[in-house]
């Protein structure tokens, strides 16, 4: 069935985003995962991926406008021919429900594409503010309160506590005057959906079809695209995502694909035996130059966030555009690093990290092994004269020339950090 592209919530304190640039144009096939657009918001440019596969329709915004988050602005049809979504912000005409403003689920972070509502915090006909918390919902990654938006009265509710909506559909309705009779209805009770066409005419133009269009989107630097929750699972469970890339499967991988991990033929036991270790190196480093690098930043630029610094430093070995999450002394904050080498461009974000960056100096710990986690992990501690850097991965994390380079190339960063500007 066709899928609504909607403005998606990069953060919480985000109502509304401008349209950098389509990176599709109206009538070309999409996979689910290929980039679609570039969205600015108060904090940074993204990058948003295609939610389902078919061919972009019916675009209602073009670059440079803002677009309330939760508005329609596109969608992905089953051909290139589709007409246009219903309007940015209304209801859905189905069969009983009032008219008014729809509330969809929003998108809280780029590798999410469904939520699961966890509860409601107002009944249908309540009356709402704009800044009133509306539901909770549970992604990979949290549980995030959704604020109504608008002013008015809940006239619909569609979904249930408990039951998974996938991002951009709606899962309530805000009327401007008090509903005679509110509906609160689940999404299993909602009207099926308009048939898709059969697999036979599907099959039979194969020149068109969405899945040979174009290549499963691949990581271009040696990581592998995951969701968070699917990371953690395959971490948890044993599994080697490295699998499913070399049997073809397209990336970014969701917790829906483990099983198809699961049902690969077993690699042997030395294949095994290679691929369940976590990857550990460390590098130590002679001089410190990260001291006299914050003092000239703050004072030749005017950059006094220690951590976006250090984020900068770590995002530019990754390779960005790309999510680091600082801790130190038990606190962690997430920086988007865009690409290029501009520090000042570093910001904070909300969204699941790419790299885990902690910080130990000034502590007494010289040395560790933790083993892999959800996100690689580069360790910087005092060491000697100087510092050392432990970088822990699993295999399905980076590959190893990948990992060698990324810590090459952050301890080099650390000792020079001018390097960076270069």
């Amino acid at each position: 069935m066709p899928h609504d592209v909607t403005m998606p919530q990069l953060g919480m304190a985000q109502d509304a985003g401008k349209i950098v640039s389509w990176l599709k144009a109206p009538g070309d096939a999409v996979v689910k995962g290929d980039l679609l657009f570039e969205v600015e918001t108060d904090k940074a440019t993204m990058e948003v991926e295609a939610q389902a596969s078919g061919f972009l329709t019916g675009v209602l915004a073009d670059a440079g406008d803002d677009v309330p988050v939760g508005a329609v602005i596109a969608r992905i049809s089953e051909s290139a021919e589709d007409g246009k979504p219903a309007a940015a912000g209304d209801a859905p005409p189905a069969d009983d429900l009032p008219t008014g403003h729809s509330i969809t689920m929003p998108q809280l972070g780029m590798a999410q594409d469904s939520g699961v509502l966890v509860s409601w915090q107002k009944a249908p006909g309540d009356a709402v503010a704009a800044g009133d918390v509306l539901f909770e919902v549970e992604t990979d990654k949290s549980t995030m309160e959704v604020e109504a938006g608008r002013d008015g009265y809940l006239a619909a509710t569609l979904a249930e506590a408990g039951e998974e909506v996938p991002v951009g559909e709606p899962v309530a309705i805000i009327s401007a005057e008090a509903p005679a009779n509110p509906v609160a209805r689940s999404v299993a009770s909602a009207p099926p959906a308009p048939t898709a066409r059969p697999e036979a005419e599907a099959e039979s133009d194969p020149e068109t079809s969405p899945e040979t269009a174009s290549p499963a989107p691949q990581a271009g630097n040696g990581r592998i695209l995951a969701s968070p929750k699917a990371r953690r699972l395959a971490l948890e469970q044993g599994l080697d995502l490295a699998r499913l890339v070399e049997a073809g499967h397209q990336q970014p991988f969701h917790v829906r694909d483990l099983e198809t991990l699961r049902a690969l033929p077993s690699a042997t036991p030395a294949a095994e035996g290679t691929t369940a270790a976590t990857r550990m190196l460390t590098a130590e480093i002679g001089t410190d130059g990260l001291a006299a690098f914050a003092d000239w930043a703050a004072e030749a630029r005017g950059l006094t966030d220690a951590d976006a610094l250090l984020a900068g430093l770590a995002g530019a070995s990754l390779s960005p555009p790309c999510i680091v999450a600082v801790e130190r002394f038990g606190h962690a904050r997430h920086f988007a690093v865009p690409a290029g080498r501009a520090l000042s461009a570093v910001n904070e974000t909300e969204d699941a990290p790419d790299l885990i960056l902690r910080d130990l100096r000034g502590t007494a710990i010289r040395g560790l092994a933790m083993g892999a986690e959800a996100s690689p992990v580069l360790t910087l501690m005092t060491g000697g004269t100087g510092l050392s850097v432990t970088l822990e991965c699993g295999p399905s994390q980076l590959d190893a020339q990948t990992a060698i380079t990324l810590l090459s190339d952050f301890a080099g960063r650390v000792e020079q950090p001018l390097r960076h500007l270069l």
